[in-house]
Parts: C-alpha cells; sequence; structure tokens
C-alpha cells in the first residue's frame, strides 16, 4: 500500500452467517472474489488489485465457555484450510481475532507461527473486546492506542527478525468509542495500519460514518467494508459500487466483503 488495493473476503469456516468466506464451497467463494478483484481493477485500471482472504480466527461468544474468556479460538487445521485455499489463487491472509474478555496481548502471540509467514496479515475487531464486563453482542466494545500499539510493535518486530514484507494491520471501526486516543496511535515502517469502515447500512448512511469516524481521526490507511446481505436491508436496498466508494476521501486502499 498504496501502490495496490487489497479486495478481501471476510467470514469464518463454521458459519455461513459470518460471512462470504464460509459461505460457499472453496472453489465458488475464489470464484466470486476473483470476480470482484476483476470490477475493482475495470474501476481504478492504475491500482493493481491483490485478493485476500480475511478469516476470524477468535471468535466472540455470548457464553463464557471454558477459559470463561466469551471467546473461541479456531483450531489451527482451519487456518491451515484458509492459507490451501489463498494459494490457490496467489491471495493474502488476515488471521482477525474477536478477544471476548481475553486481550489482544493474549491472543496475538498464539498466532506468531502463521504471522510470521510473508503472506499473512492481522486484524482486530474493537466491537468485541469487552474491556468493561459486558457480554459480546450486548455493547460496543474498545481498543485504545495503547493495544494497538503493542500490535504494531509485535508485528513489527516480526518484520525485521524474519526480513518479511511490512504487515498490514486491519482495525474495524464504525464509532468514536471503538478506538480511543488515536493521535497516539504510533506508526512504524514496518507495518501498514488501515482503519477499516466497518458499518453496515444505505450507501448514504455508510457514507457519513466514513466522513465521521474515518476521515476525520486519520492513521495510516483506509478501508471500506461492504456487505452483500446488510447492505440490502433499507432503502434504496443496494451496495455502494466500486465508483462510489472510490469517490471517498482519503481513498480506501482496502475493500472487504462479508
Amino acid at each position: 500500500m498504496p501502490f495496490n488495493r487489497v479486495v478481501a473476503y471476510y467470514g469464518n469456516m463454521y458459519s455461513k452467517n459470518m460471512g462470504v468466506l464460509g459461505q460457499y464451497p472453496a472453489p465458488v467463494m475464489l470464484s466470486k472474489l476473483q470476480s470482484e478483484v476483476k470490477r475493482w481493477e475495470q474501476a481504478d485500471p492504475g491500482t493493481p488489485v491483490i485478493p485476500a482472504l480475511h478469516y476470524i480466527c477468535v471468535t466472540a461468544q455470548a457464553d463464557a465457555g471454558r477459559n470463561g474468556l466469551h471467546n473461541l479460538r479456531m483450531p489451527f487445521s482451519q487456518i491451515d484450510s484458509v492459507l490451501r485455499m489463498a494459494k490457490r489463487i496467489n491471495a493474502l491472509v488476515f488471521l482477525d481475532i474477536q478477544v471476548g474478555f481475553s486481550t489482544v496481548q493474549t491472543e496475538l502471540p498464539l498466532l506468531e507461527k502463521y504471522l510470521r509467514m510473508p503472506n499473512v496479515h492481522f486484524g482486530i475487531d474493537p466491537e468485541f473486546s469487552m474491556k468493561e464486563g459486558s457480554v459480546p453482542g450486548k455493547r460496543i466494545g474498545t481498543f485504545d492506542a495503547t493495544d494497538i500499539n503493542y500490535v504494531t510493535g509485535y508485528l513489527g518486530d516480526l518484520v525485521r527478525k524474519y526480513n518479511l514484507p511490512p504487515k498490514i494491520f486491519v482495525v474495524h471501526r464504525f464509532t468514536r468509542r471503538m478506538v480511543t486516543n488515536y493521535q497516539a496511535i504510533q506508526l512504524r515502517n514496518e507495518v501498514q495500519v488501515v482503519m477499516d469502515m466497518d458499518g453496515w447500512g444505505s450507501p448514504e448512511s455508510k457514507q457519513k460514518t466514513y466522513q465521521y469516524f474515518i476521515a476525520q481521526e486519520p492513521v495510516q490507511f483506509t478501508g471500506f467494508k461492504l456487505f452483500y446481505k446488510n447492505d440490502l436491508k433499507n432503502e434504496p436496498h443496494r451496495m455502494l459500487t466500486p465508483a462510489e466508494v472510490l469517490s471517498l476521501k482519503p481513498i480506501p486502499v482496502y475493500i472487504q466483503y462479508q
């Protein structure tokens, strides 16, 4: 980034409701992703597009579970299957975590063997970081700049130690409180931080959310999520087109489909 755009399919292999990644058999899903890549190439011919699979490898849970942390860690065999799928189309892989009652400081090191790989990147979802103790899904959670700086420091160390290309780090956001003290976020040469507009709704509401919570608190790069189902619920029952997303300022360089 910013010389390439990443177009990612998001989801979990155990759920057809968490995103398109787990909704279809692998060949169908990969074909759909490649079709979206072509659409973005046509919309912005000057920017090469890289496909990606954005996999939720730690999912928040309403039930406390055995560990009491209100999260469920996916087995490594599932992460391995996503890596194999990505290899078929030379796609990047993002490992995304919903920490629940845990912390990013606890969950991130558990994924180090994958993050050592040059094609594997990382994402966090503040919505499901329940620092105040609410059950996930009852309230919107939060991460602070200290959490984000921990991640960039950890990823930066891996990049230097293993001589890797820069890691892309996606932070989901659709409210101000989801990311606190953004001015204190520290940028590092080894990590590219993407603030991803994660809200769903009508084209107008999504554009306003981007303006209020992404454009007004810039960090480095920006992203935009499109929902195949939820974005169609309200009038005018359609998703934003690539051309409309490209009209936003700053122009998103990471696009995610759920």
